[in-house]
Parts: structure tokens; sequence; C-alpha cells
């Protein structure tokens, strides 16, 4: 539910502003999105004589609807002629005392299923909602407007043309929605994360070569012309391509540039010759990504692709390319598993562009093995549990904590104060190393923790000159480091050794202790892991 803020009063979580809303006795409405008018609605509501029983936007609807109603159209037309006055996102489903039998439903902008019955049918804005009830589901399109019966469905087009949407059939297994032998959703889905990796690269990559006809027809003509990459994200998606992009810069050679999707589809564009557009969106219903696809589209990008987790998704639906992750269903809402797949499988793009761009046959044979041995890697982090457990308990009574990385590691702290801030609530920021005497030295203190991620590349020199500044002013450090890295412990300074792995490749395998950390401080200090205040799991409204 959208929940805005009217004449300057912030809308806060409250009964009269929960779902369902009504007029009167008569209508009943449910709505996820934002209606982007409603105050001007409401006003011209209210002087006809419409009280209002709540602060949201969504109540604009059910009084529009009575309205029409009122007028003497049928509730199918009611709803028709509602939605032509809204403006912003929404999927609506709309229920009438007077015809009991159905259920009108419209989106534009949020995604809505129906889930196909024997004898019933259902509306939900994600197939897991659905998944006690069928597994047979109508993925409507933007515009699409619905008439809903028990045994009947009749589907209009934005023109009011009358369509038929395919059914698909989805199949869940038991075991994406069952927490199994472990305390939470996210703790399992940290677990899954070889097995994830293992399914991502299956059919993919050769004994020494990633596999191009796993991007689908077409892709090898569009890798053929691309001379520079864009990727458009949010939140652990963005980090994702936030690291793809050291790789495509120093495999490729071509420039990538990595946007914040709400900035980017408001912000003026500048597109260059053959760019690919490339999305990244574990749910693919990301509002502000899909949005920005549906511009890139409109300004002169060659060609999209996106990476994602939802075959069934409306941004793979309205992409040229999709490589999908093979995650599963992730249910935490921190995300773990897609973060990790969607690393593998941007790897798998970086290095197919790269094969157009000099990489020889041997460097591309010793990525391909590090990427066979991934999984392994993994589990060696993962055995990491119990150490990190016992150091969660440092962090309870802390409210602050700094993530330090650089290069590639600049990202991967970003990732792990986000998981830290997500689900424990303590606030966590994460910078590169080489900015601390820029402000944030000023911060630390015997009060604040540091984290630092310290694989053993080109630039753990630069860092441990960064860390020892953090040292010399009392700040407790927590190191995350390859072996040999000259890291050791000793007072004030704690040290993680993590299993070594080639430099290119470390995000993957260094974010997982920073993932384990953040679950296990989040479960000594109380909170909801899976299910974290104020967040959702898919962002489908701005």
């Amino acid at each position: 539910m959208a929940l805005p803020i009217l004449d300057g009063r912030p809308i806060v979580p409250a009964d009269e502003n929960a779902h369902p809303h009504a007029s009167g006795d008569r209508v009943c409405i449910v709505h996820n999105g934002i209606i982007e008018n409603h105050e001007i609605l409401r006003q011209e509501l209210e002087a006809k004589g419409y009280i209002f029983e709540s602060m949201t936007d969504s109540e604009t609807v059910a009084h529009l609807v009575e309205d029409y109603l009122r007028q003497g159209e049928n509730l199918l037309d009611a709803v028709r002629s509602t939605i032509r006055k809204l403006e912003g996102a929404y999927a609506i489903g709309v229920l009438c005392k007077d015809d009991p039998e159905r259920i009108i439903a419209a989106r534009a902008g949020s995604p809505l299923v129906i889930g196909i019955g024997i004898g019933e049918n259902f509306i939900a804005s994600d197939v897991l909602a659905l998944k006690p009830v069928t597994d047979r589901f109508i993925f409507l399109e933007e515009g699409d407007l619905v008439e809903l019966r028990a045994d009947s469905i009749s589907i209009w087009d934005m023109e009011d043309e009358s369509v038929i949407r395919a059914d698909v059939r989805v199949e869940l297994g038991h075991d994406d929605t069952d927490k199994g032998n472990y305390r939470h959703h996210m703790l399992k889905e940290i677990f899954e994360q070889p097995k994830v990796i293992k399914d991502t690269l299956e059919g993919r990559i050769g004994k020494s070569q990633v596999l191009e006809q796993a991007f689908g027809v077409g892709a090898k003509a569009i890798f053929d012309q691309v001379e520079a990459v864009t990727m458009v994200a949010c939140g652990t998606s963005y980090y994702a391509a936030s690291v793809a992009r050291y790789w495509i810069e120093e495999l490729v050679g071509i420039p990538c540039q990595v946007e914040v999707a709400s900035e980017f589809r408001y912000r003026k564009l500048a597109v260059s010759p053959h760019t690919l557009f490339v999305t990244i969106s574990q749910s693919g219903e990301t509002a502000d990504s899909l949005a920005a696809l549906r511009i890139a589209k409109q300004v002169g990008y060659f060609a999209t692709l996106t990476v994602c987790n939802v075959p069934t998704s409306t941004i793979v639906r309205e992409s040229d390319l999709a490589l999908m992750i093979q995650a599963g269903t992730e249910v935490g809402v921190a995300s773990t598993k897609a973060f990790t797949a969607q690393l593998t499988d941007l790897m798998l793009l970086t290095l197919l562009l790269a094969r157009r761009h000099g990489l020889d046959q041997e460097q591309e044979a010793v990525l391909v093995e590090g990427l066979h041995d991934l999984a392994r890697l993994v589990e060696q982090a993962l055995d990491l549990d119990d150490r990190i457990q016992h150091i969660a308990e440092q962090f309870i009574e802390k409210n602050h904590v700094l993530f330090l990385g650089r290069g590639t590691m600049f990202p991967v702290a970003m990732e792990g104060a986000l998981k830290l801030k997500e689900i424990s609530y303590i606030h966590a920021e994460g910078y590169p190393a080489g900015e601390l005497k820029h402000g944030p030295l000023a911060l630390v203190d015997d009060d604040m923790p540091v984290i630092a991620v310290a694989p053993n590349n080109e630039l753990l020199e630069k860092l441990k000159s960064n860390l020892h500044e953090v040292k010399a002013r009392g700040g407790e450090l927590f190191v995350f480091a390859a072996q040999g890295s000259g890291f050791k412990d000793e007072p004030g300074v704690t040290v993680v050794t993590l299993p070594t792995v080639d430099s290119l490749l470390a995000p993957i395998v260094y974010v997982v202790p920073l993932q384990l950390l953040a679950y296990h401080v989040a479960v000594l200090k109380g909170t909801d892991v899976d299910q974290p205040r104020n967040l959702a799991k898919s962002v489908t409204v701005e």
C-alpha cells in the first residue's frame, strides 16, 4: 500500500490506513502502487460530499468507482472510467456489493497476476501469494483490465480491445519456501549459495570457456556490436552492478556506467552508440528498474539485457535478452543468494564481452576454472559460521559500524553495510578505504567498529595503510582477510581468514561472511530477520 504525505502530515501505519478501503458499504478495493494525482482527485470527491476515512491515496480509487456507479455505469465501466483518471502506478482489485460475483482488476506500473483454479480464480501481486491454491497463472500486461468470475476470465488491453493472455504453469518446490532445519529463511538462503552458484553456472560454462548460446538467440549479434555498457539497478542489485563495472572495464576495456535506477529515470540522458543497457533485479518487478528499462528503449540504447531471478517477470518479458539466475525463491527480504548469483551471471557476461576485446583463450580458461571452483570456496567461507557468530556478540551494543574496502571490495563493503542496517537496525556505512582522511576518520573511536574486506590483491598494501590510520585512532578493527595477507589477531584487531580465491572472483566469496555477521547480529538483537520493519521483498512502487 502506498502511504504518501497528505497536507504536510506524514502518514503512519494505522488501522484506518490499512487495506481494504471502502466507499460507504458499496465498493471495496485493494491497491498496490502510488496514485500521484490523488490530492486533486480527493479535493474533487470531497466537494461532492465523499468522506475519507483514511489518509491514503488508495481510498481515492474506491470513491471514484462509487462515483461512476452513481452516474449509472456498471462495475466494469466504472473501473474503466476510474483508471482513466489515475496518474501514477497501480494494481487494483475492486468488489461491489451490488455485483458480488465478480472482481474487476487493472494494472499500470505495478505487477498483477491472475491465479487460475478449478471453479475459482484469484488475483495477487506475486505468484508466491497464490502458491497454496494454484500453479497456473496469467501475467497481465501493462494497461490490462480484467473481469474475474469463478468460472471465467475476460481481459482488455489499454486500447480497450479484448485480448487473450497465455496462462503459464509455475511449479515451486516445497523446499523453495520451507525453512527446513534452519531458524530463518535468510540463514537457509545464505547456506544455499554453493548450490545456487552451481545451478547458475550449469550449462553455461564448459571446461575452459563460457558457452555463448546460454544467453539465447540473438545474443551473439548483439554482443558483437557492444561498445559500452550501462547498468541500472536498486539496492543489493546496484552493488552487484558496481562490482561488475570493475570487471568490465578491466577485462573488456570498454566504458561501463552504473546507475541507481531511481536517479536514472529522472535525469537527462546522453547515450553513446552501441551501448548495451543492462537491468539487474531479483524480482523483475522493481518499479524504478522497470521504468528505467522503458526509458532506455525510447532514448536510443541499441539493445537491452536483464539479469533476473523470475522468468515470468515484466522486466524479462520486456528485455531483448534475459540471463536468469538460478537462485530459486528468495523469501528473506535481505537478499543474499540472489546477490552472489547475480555476480556469477555478470562474470559470464563480462567474459563473453571480453572475448571480443582481446581476452585470449588462456585468460578465459583461468577464470572459468575459478568459476568451477567457486561453490567449493563459498562452502569454505560458510565454515566460518561459528567463528562469526561469536564475533557478532561484540556488535550487540553498537550503534554505528563502518565498512571499508578498495577496488571491487568497495561495493562489497557497501553490501555488507546494507545487510547489517537492513536486519539489525544498526546504522552502517560502506566507504572506499582511501576516503578515510576525507571525512569518515572523524567518526572513528573505540565505540565504532570498523570492518574491512582485504583480499590479497594489488591494493592490499594501500588498504593496510588505511587501516593503520584506524588503529592509530583507537578504532576496533575486524578484518576479513586472505591467507598470507599479513594481518594477525592482536588487541583491537580481529582477523577472519578466508580461502584463497582469484582476486576477480573474490567479491563472491568475501560477501558471504558479511552476510553471516549481519544475520547473527540481528538474531542476537532479536529483530525480525526475514521481514525487517518498513521493508518489502519486491519494491513495486517508487
